[in-house]
């Protein structure tokens, strides 16, 4: 079996778990197959819930003869997992406060994402004037995007050193005279070579970034980490308008629901009352939380010779 047969196996195999999870879908969805594909036992398994299954693997497979052979996989997984929760219910494994415990947490997961789809899909999708005025007003993204290899240094917040590293970088002192000041101060720090297109840094970096010239070098300062960046080297990769459109497109839609789902948590957060008990009262000064959970956010990982997520390893959502 080759390498990509076993990730393709393995992908169906892990839809296949959460099936039993997922399927229950909508009531309501009258028009849905239920044409069985096979039996186990007295139990019926769907082609629905082998179309759900499929619909969760990336693959590329298009033609008659590879859908029906993933089809068939899919169904052989399914027939395996039927096999095993008979099981785990003449075990009574269903009744444990374990196995109760995570599929209350499933379905609690299931149901909140079902109700932030409906949020979602009440958003109207962007005009063409609108996507056409995102790639005009980004050209660092797509006419005049780059595709930049940076050499890196990155330092954990400290009071004074942003200051010191940009007096280094203004007199001409290359990284390498940087990390020697670093280590006499004591000062730990990461570093690495990584190269990164422009919807992998940040908009409101991008700018910084997109005006170097290749040598140039810059400090960035977030509340966690300080990044010492020199852009050894660049070439130009633009993106046409035809090509750059549906992913603004997707871009946008996800942005926007993203926008929609968050504005309604918080009105519902508003006319809930939520009292904090124990352990998890609040404080009189709650501090800055410090955790963004995106599902909708890709991270553009820094090379693997950098340890450290930097300022820049936060890309554009959609635009990759």
């Amino acid at each position: 079996m080759t390498s990509s047969q076993t990730r393709f196996s393995m992908s169906i195999f892990a839809a296949g778990l959460v099936l039993g999870l997922s399927a229950c879908g909508n009531p309501d969805d009258k028009n849905e197959n239920t044409e069985v594909a096979a039996k186990v036992g007295t139990e019926e398994i769907l082609v629905r819930q082998i179309n759900q299954v499929t619909s969760r693997i990336s693959t590329t497979a298009t033609s008659p003869q590879l859908t029906q052979a993933m089809n068939r996989e899919v169904l052989e997984k399914l027939i395996d997992q039927q096999l095993a929760v008979e099981q785990a219910t003449d075990k009574k494994l269903n009744r444990s406060f374990k196995v109760v415990s995570q599929i209350e947490a499933a379905r609690s997961e299931i149901l909140a994402r079902a109700y932030m789809q409906l949020i979602a899909s009440a958003i109207p999708k962007p005009t063409a004037e609108e996507l056409k005025k995102y790639y005009a007003e980004h050209p660092q993204l797509f006419s005049e995007r780059r595709i930049f290899n940076v050499q890196e240094i990155v330092v954990p917040t400290a009071a004074g050193v942003a200051d010191h590293l940009r007096q280094l970088i203004a007199t001409g002192k290359s990284i390498e005279e940087a990390t020697v000041w670093l280590k006499g101060k004591d000062i730990k720090f990461d570093g690495g070579n990584a190269t990164r297109t422009s919807e992998q840094i940040p908009l409101e970096l991008l700018t910084q970034i997109h005006a170097l010239q290749d040598g140039q070098s810059v400090v960035i300062d977030t509340p966690q980490t300080i990044t010492l960046l020199r852009l050894t080297s660049s070439q130009i990769s633009p993106v046409t308008e035809a090509t750059a459109l549906p992913r603004i497109e997707q871009f946008l839609v996800n942005q926007r629901a993203d926008e929609a789902v968050a504005a309604n948590l918080k009105q519902l957060r508003a006319n809930t009352k939520i009292s904090y008990m124990g352990d998890y009262a609040k404080p009189e000064t709650e501090p800055a939380a410090s955790i963004t959970i995106s599902p909708s956010s890709p991270v553009a990982q820094p090379a693997a010779d950098v340890k450290t997520n930097t300022a820049l390893a936060k890309g554009v959502v959609g635009l990759k």
